[in-house]
């Protein structure tokens, strides 16, 4: 099976597998957040279309239910996201990263026990993998990446890296989507993902000012967290951002600005590395099976 994300090298995977070049899937397994930008929806949509059935591969697409509701949602618990934390004495955190898990790992690993045979419930929950049946996941990591690939953490599962075995790059998937008509494939993250940089910011207030103001909505709502945290009295000690300047997503520095000027507005963020992240983001982007945990903040009052 194809852990899918419909970013670019899960989806240079499966239409590797789907020309042959690698063996076909049995299945592929897209888990949904339910905040998904429509250029993910769409292109899912169209590889489903254009590739996947062609060749006789289903796509299963699963999910938790919808993350950025859920975190408004008074009533619900909140998956805590990697929110940028500005603390009462100026300095910065980053909360603690379970949206991964709950809104990715979990309906994947659901879906493979599925597969494998395990017991579906009545409400819906799915139960253990039959003993001794396991499943090979190709998860789409890029010789760029290599020290990120892993062992499953489960016994039914095998993960297999066969980008690596091609020693294929990220770009090297990129061009081979183009050659093949793919190369608009996005990056698959939330709208609201707090691992964006300001291109991304940028391109989402340009090109989708919807989903931008969305984001900004989503920004304002959690400054002091999760909706059921903040219910329960269990506010920040500090504020939540979505972006890494830790201030209001609508007035964060997206637009290119000299470190010169930047800096004059904001201290201690301002090396190579942290340029690099305010401009492109994350490196690890919003990988299900490779991405950072965050580096955990004190988030209870």
């Amino acid at each position: 099976m194809l852990s899918l994300g419909a970013g670019v090298q899960s989806t240079a995977l499966l239409l590797l597998s789907a020309e042959g070049v690698i063996p076909k899937y049995d299945a592929a397994v897209f888990a949904d957040t339910g905040w998904e930008p429509a250029s993910v929806y769409k292109h899912l949509d169209r590889i489903d279309r254009e590739i996947a059935q062609p060749a006789g591969i289903p796509i299963l697409r699963v999910g938790r239910g919808n993350i950025r509701d859920d975190a408004l949602n008074p009533e619900h618990r909140f998956a805590s996201m990697p929110l940028f934390v500005k603390n009462p004495d100026g300095s910065g955190g980053l909360a603690r990263r379970q949206c991964t898990n709950e809104y990715k790992l979990k309906p994947i690993k659901a879906a493979v026990r599925a597969l494998l045979g395990a017991k579906v419930s009545e409400d819906g929950s799915i139960g253990r993998a039959p003993a001794g049946r396991h499943v090979n996941q190709s998860i789409g990591i890029s010789i760029d990446e290599f020290e990120r690939a892993k062992d499953a953490d489960v016994q039914y599962a095998r993960n297999k890296f066969p980008l690596l075995d091609l020693g294929m790059s990220r770009n090297d998937c990129r061009r081979y989507l183009t050659t093949n008509g793919l190369g608009d494939t996005p990056k698959s993250a939330c709208i609201g993902c707090p691992f964006s940089g300001n291109a991304r910011w940028r391109r989402m207030r340009d090109e989708n000012p919807d989903e931008f103001a969305d984001a900004v909505t989503f920004d304002h709502a959690i400054r002091g967290g999760g909706a059921s945290a903040n219910a329960k009295g269990k506010t920040l000690r500090g504020k939540a951002y979505l972006h890494r300047a830790m201030v209001p997503l609508d007035e964060a520095p997206i637009d290119r600005v000299t470190r010169g000027e930047w800096k004059s507005r904001q201290v201690d963020l301002f090396d190579a590395v942290a340029d690099q992240l305010m401009e492109d983001g994350d490196p690890d982007g919003c990988s299900p099976w490779a991405c950072r945990s965050g580096t955990p903040v004190v988030d209870a009052a």
